[in-house]
C-alpha cells in the first residue's frame, strides 16, 4: 500500500530489468526458453523506493531515466507502485540502462548484466536543499557518486538521517561516508584491506559511519554501533529468486528507520530483525514485485 507514513529520498539507480526464470544459465550459442518472465523498474534505490511506498511511506526517486520510450515504461511502472521521481535525464533521449537478469530456478541464484550508471555524470539540481529537507531519511546505493555526496551532505547539515546501501565498493565510497549514519553492506563489499564482515564494520565504524552491518545472505546479519554489536538472524525461507533481496532489505530498514526515534543498540538490531524478515519474503517469489500483495 502507500501512504503519508514517513517520508524517504532515495538517490541513486534506476534501470529497466529484465528478468527470465531459467532452469540454468545456458553456455556460449546456447539458445533456451525461460519460464517465466517480468519486465519492470529496478536498480537498487528504485527497488528500495518501491519498497518504502509499499510499506506506507511516502518515497522519491532522485535518478536519472529519460525520455526514451523504454524510460517512459520505467516511469510508469514506479507511478502505479506510488514512487514521485526527480527524473535528472528527463530530456535525453536515451534509453535507460538496461540489466538484463537470469534467474535460476532451483536455487534462486541470479546473473546480471546492465551498464548500471556509466556514462550518466549527475549534477545535484537546484530544488536538491528542498528535497532533502522533505525527507525523513536520505538512502543512498552508491551509484550517481556526485549527486549522492551533495545529497548526503545536504542532509547531514538539516539533519536528517542517511542510509547507504553498500552492494559493492566504488570510486568515492570513502568520500562518501562521513556523512552517512547507518550503512548495511553486502558481502560483496569491500573497503581497502578488509576480508572479512567485521573487518567491513569497523572499516565503516572508523570513517564515521554510526551504525554499520553486513548482510550475507541467509546468514546471520553482523552489527556494530557506537554502543553494542553483535548479530540479527535472518528468517529461514525456500529461496525462489535472491535478485533485489537487498533492495528491499534497505527499503524496509528505511522505512523503520524513519519512524524511531534516536537509535540505541536493541532498536537497531530491532530495525534490522525487522527489515530481515521483509527481504526473506521477498526472496520467497520470483520477481521483485510478487512478494508484495495484490491492493
Amino acid at each position: 500500500m502507500t501512504g503519508a507514513g514517513p517520508a524517504g529520498l532515495f538517490v541513486g539507480l534506476c534501470t529497466l530489468d529484465v528478468i527470465q526464470l531459467v532452469d540454468r544459465v545456458p553456455g556460449a550459442n546456447e539458445k533456451l526458453t525461460a519460464r517465466e518472465q517480468v519486465v519492470c523498474a529496478g536498480g537498487p534505490a528504485a527497488n528500495a523506493a518501491v519498497t518504502f511506498a509499499h510499506l506506507g511511506g511516502t518515497a522519491r526517486l532522485l535518478t536519472a531515466i529519460g525520455s526514451h520510450p523504454l524510460g517512459r515504461a520505467v516511469m510508469a511502472d514506479l507511478d502505479r507502485l506510488g514512487v514521485t521521481v526527480c527524473d535528472l535525464a528527463a530530456h535525453s533521449p536515451r534509453p535507460p540502462a538496461v540489466s538484463s537478469i537470469l534467474v535460476t530456478a532451483a536455487t534462486g541464484d541470479r546473473a546480471v548484466a546492465s551498464t548500471n550508471a556509466t556514462g550518466r555524470e549527475l549534477s545535484a539540481p537546484a530544488a536538491l536543499e528542498a528535497l532533502v529537507a522533505a525527507a525523513d531519511i536520505v538512502e543512498f546505493d552508491g551509484h550517481h557518486g556526485e549527486l549522492a555526496l551533495a545529497a548526503a551532505r545536504a542532509a547531514r547539515s538539516l539533519g536528517r538521517t542517511t542510509l547507504l546501501d553498500g552492494g559493492s565498493w566504488k570510486d568515492g565510497t570513502e568520500e562518501l561516508l562521513p556523512s552517512i549514519d547507518v550503512a548495511v553492506c553486502s558481502a560483496d563489499f569491500r573497503p581497502p584491506g578488509a576480508s572479512t564482515p567485521a573487518d567491513t564494520v569497523r572499516f565503516l565504524r572508523e570513517h564515521g559511519v554510526a551504525w554499520a552491518a553486513v548482510s550475507r545472505g541467509g546468514e546471520p546479519i553482523v552489527w556494530a554501533g557506537p554502543d553494542g554489536g553483535g548479530t540479527v538472524e535472518v528468517p529461514p525461507v525456500r529461496v525462489v529468486d535472491t535478485l533485489g533481496a537487498g533492495d528491499v532489505l534497505h527499503g524496509a530498514l528505511a522505512h523503520r528507520l524513519a519512524v524511531r526515534g534516536r537509535l540505541t543498540a536493541q532498536g537497531f538490531a530491532e530495525a534490522l530483525g525487522d527489515a530481515a524478515e521483509v527481504a526473506s519474503r521477498a526472496c520467497a517469489s520470483f520477481g521483485t514485485r510478487s512478494w508484495m500483495p495484490a491492493e
